[in-house]
């Protein structure tokens, strides 16, 4: 069976080269899907899980936060109060987000991007973790085409998505994401076109 998580820096090509090591593969690709099956398995709506998988970015985000819990609990028993009621934590979403990720590594080949999978699938010896890098300059110059933002705000973007990444794994996984120790694959791809990435990933699975 294959299972291959990727994960990659915005515009340096990742969910492409997963995309098309998934139909090399002949699996299937999953990335914003992860998002449905958390949500439907702790009865929470999409959006809630996109906002937990964004840490408060402020001061006062983090207060306000902090002061919706307290209202909840000093308000009505949880005991009481139906889960979809009672406030998202993080440990209710780590254990949903564990169980989504590991149950389709158990059932199905499947490429993952994301969502600490890496992390989730540590210790699967048929996983092979797969990290995808560029030059910011790149990144930029490829970000600005795809979401036809000019340069300024190509670079906000990364900067922006540089800096959740990193939250979400510090907060959740108590790692460091660019860790290269953690990946079986570090490719950067300022020399290597997407479809050549993914045959070095494809090459990567028959071997391990």
């Amino acid at each position: 069976m294959s299972i291959v998580t990727i994960r990659g820096q915005l515009g340096s090509g990742a969910p492409e080269i997963g995309r098309i090591v998934a139909d090399r593969l002949k699996v299937d690709y999953v990335d914003r899907e992860i998002i449905a099956e958390v949500a439907a398995s702790i009865n929470r709506s999409e959006n809630e899980i996109i906002i937990l998988e964004k840490p408060p970015s402020n001061l006062l985000e983090r207060i306000g936060e902090a002061l919706a819990r307290r209202a909840i609990r000093r308000g009505v028993s949880s005991a009481y109060l139906p889960a979809s009621a009672m406030p998202l934590d993080d440990k209710c979403y780590l254990n949903a987000l564990i169980s989504v990720i590991r149950e389709l590594a158990q059932t199905q080949q499947i490429v993952i991007r994301g969502r600490g999978s890496q992390f989730i699938l540590k210790d699967y010896q048929r996983a092979l973790h797969v990290l995808v890098v560029a030059p910011l300059e790149m990144r930029v110059n490829r970000v600005m085409k795809d979401m036809k933002l000019d340069k300024k705000v190509a670079k906000q973007e990364i900067i922006n998505s540089d800096s959740s990444r990193r939250q979400f794994t510090k907060r959740y996984f108590r790692a460091r994401l660019e860790d290269p120790k953690l990946y079986d694959l570090v490719i950067n791809t300022q020399n290597i076109d997407f479809k050549a990435a993914a045959s070095i990933v494809v090459d990567a699975v028959h071997h391990k």
